[in-house]
């Protein structure tokens, strides 16, 4: 399989790009190439300087940017040779199967879904954010990708989501809730149970590939079973940054405690497996970076913040994506699905 990598994209591109990509050859031989888009001039002697196997990577100019602050729209209508925009159309023209990028998710979004389209029946693409919880992972979708969304467009995220969480986390019928203030079928914003009425009625027609939970609160994310979570780009976004930043500061709050004296110390030492245990679980290094579900060809958008390790994952995430023939299977889930009719269609109340 060939992958394009957007190696300018990220806050510290194109180092930990590179070297990701380093690991990534390494530990995955069935990765045949990986085009590394980006400045020629400052991306070959980087390449040359890490020891990349020339024999499986190939350099692609790109002389644009999209800066992290930019609006991701307007770069990519403006900046055409920009480097996310030219591994997209490696892509779109057939010479990669994927595209991983850790830069402006605007504009990862938006090359990817103006570029490559949308799969037969998908109206909407979705970012897919993986949560750790006690029965493996939690898929959240939307995380970015449609602050605006439509009740009828949190269908097409579910039947999605649960494609992957079938495909890659082996979950045989996923179960799937709608992100809200309480479990209560009355519960939540007008979206949310405009949401929760089109899914019921849905389910009682027998139309749903997945199993339907209704309503969830945020704290079944990580105590029950919910396999794929519906909420808005907005909500999801927010909700997403506000677990990774709790991740940290309770990290940092726990190493200032145990270093406050010496039995505490010890104590640490002592545990250090456990630590450096929750430390992975915890970690967007291991999930590598989030699928863009809805879009002809694999689009994985990683951290901006992305380090050598969640490159190496994202890389990963867009080889099992491929190797697990996701998209496939959603247009297959789509049209058995048929039609999502609209709310004023339906006899629900």
């Amino acid at each position: 399989m060939k992958i394009a990598l957007d190696v300018m994209g990220g806050d510290r591109a194109p180092t930990v790009n590179i070297e990701g990509a380093r690991k990534a050859l390494n530990e995955f031989p069935d990765i045949e190439k990986i085009y590394m888009v980006g400045r020629e001039d400052v991306v070959r002697p980087a390449c040359d300087a890490a020891r990349l196997d020339s024999t499986r990577i190939e350099i692609v100019n790109a002389d644009d940017v999209v800066e992290m602050n930019e609006s991701g729209l307007m770069a990519v209508r403006q900046k055409k040779k920009s480097s996310i925009s030219v591994a997209v159309d490696l892509v779109k023209n057939g010479e990669a199967a994927a595209i991983v990028s850790a830069g402006n998710t605007g504009a990862a979004v938006a090359a990817s879904t103006i570029r490559l389209h949308l799969l037969k029946g998908v109206e909407r693409a979705g970012i897919v954010s993986q949560l750790p919880n006690d029965f493996g992972v939690c898929n959240v979708t939307d995380t970015g990708a449609n602050p605006d969304a439509k009740p009828r467009h949190l269908v097409g995220y579910a039947v999605m989501a649960s494609v992957l969480a079938n495909k890659i986390y082996k979950k045989p019928r996923p179960k799937v809730g709608v992100m809200s203030n309480g479990a209560e079928d009355e519960k939540g914003s007008e979206f949310s149970k405009a949401t929760f009425r089109l899914l019921k009625y849905m389910e009682t027609q027998g139309n749903l590939p997945f199993e339907f939970l209704g309503n969830i609160e945020g704290h079944d994310l990580f105590e029950h079973e919910v396999d794929v979570v519906l909420t808005d780009g907005f909500t999801g976004n927010v909700l997403l940054k506000s677990c990774e930043a709790t991740a940290i500061a309770f990290s940092n709050w726990l190493k200032r405690e145990l270093k406050k004296n010496p039995i505490r110390i010890a104590g640490a030492l002592l545990s250090s497996g456990a630590f450096q245990a929750m430390k992975n679980r915890l970690s967007y290094e291991a999930v590598g970076g989030s699928p863009l579900l809805g879009v002809k060809g694999v689009s994985i958008i990683a951290h901006g913040s992305s380090s050598s390790i969640a490159i190496s994952n994202a890389l990963r995430v867009a080889r099992e994506m491929l190797a697990c023939g996701v998209n496939p299977m959603i247009e297959e889930q789509m049209e058995q699905l048929g039609r999502i009719p609209d709310l004023s269609e339906i006899d629900i109340h």
